[in-house]
């Protein structure tokens, strides 16, 4: 299985930024995106199952949006409104069809005026 991230960078608060994984080497029936700043542990910030349905960390909602294309096997994490506090290593994670689990190696969103 390979996770290729892409998308992350610098970006000014208020700022979009749209971050990618494409995935490969198996069937994925769930993709997530996890995120950990210095100092602190890694947590959720959003999923999506194979049936669609979407889950958000609460200091996102209304502010991120996860998506896939099951026939790029890639998911996407479309968001907007930056604030400084989503400054960290953004993580790519999928979940295959025999409920194994991966991990992208990360890209780095830093918010900074």
């Amino acid at each position: 299985v390979q996770l290729v991230e892409s998308g992350g960078g610098l970006v000014l608060p208020g700022g979009s930024l749209r971050l990618s994984c494409a995935a490969s080497g198996s069937i994925f029936i769930a993709y997530g995106w996890y995120r950990q700043a210095p100092g602190k542990q890694r947590e959720l910030v959003a999923d999506i199952s194979s049936g669609g349905s979407t889950n958000y960390a609460d200091s996102v909602k209304g502010r991120f949006t996860i998506s896939r294309d099951n026939a790029k096997k890639t998911v996407y994490l479309q968001m907007n409104s930056l604030k400084p506090e989503d400054t960290a290593v953004y993580y790519c994670h999928v979940r295959t069809i025999i409920n194994t689990m991966y991990w992208g190696q990360g890209t780095q969103v830093t918010v900074s005026p």
